[in-house]
């Protein structure tokens, strides 16, 4: 009984590595390809990798001009890498990343990131540390008008006394 449940427990685990184990095999054309963020803003950076690309090559999309990929070295799945700058005037939507690798082919990935609209913020009071000439208007307004509704509160107070 010890004997069956430890051998379905080791074959299990066998089974679970060998299904999850990465396969070390030379590839014959580039696949996988991953954009990081796969949220962006307009003229954000995007980090494109693709496994299966040992050479190098091209990424082009709508988004961004055509833009080099480098071999990363080392890497166990022939991994090259290329960083693309987000068109200013792209469109928010679902763009496509087509990889073109030297001497293994092309391969193209669907609505493979996302361009969001950009938010037109202005300064918001960010560009400043400790209080700003009109932080300490208010201030010592209210202040001043603390003071004379004290002034006017102790004064009426002072009146009822004598009556």
């Amino acid at each position: 009984m010890r004997t069956t449940r430890a051998l379905a427990v080791s074959a299990t685990a066998v089974a679970t590595l060998g299904l999850t184990a990465p396969v070390a095999a030379a590839w014959d054309s580039p696949s996988n390809i991953v954009a990081m963020p796969s949220v962006i803003a307009r003229g954000g950076q995007l980090t494109v990798t693709v496994d299966g690309c040992p050479k190098g090559g091209t990424m082009t999309s709508n988004a961004f001009p055509k833009t080099d990929l480098s071999p990363v070295p080392g890497s166990q799945n022939e991994t090259s890498k290329g960083t693309a700058t987000i068109n200013s005037n792209a469109t928010p939507g679902s763009y496509d990343i087509t990889v073109n690798c030297i001497g293994t082919g092309t391969l193209t990935k669907p609505q493979a990131f996302t361009v969001i609209g950009g938010v037109r913020g202005g300064l918001g009071g960010s560009s400043s540390s400790g209080a700003t000439p009109t932080d300490i208007a208010i201030g010592g307004g209210l202040v001043g008008l603390a003071l004379i509704g004290g002034g006017v509160f102790w004064m009426r107070r002072r009146s009822e006394n004598k009556i």
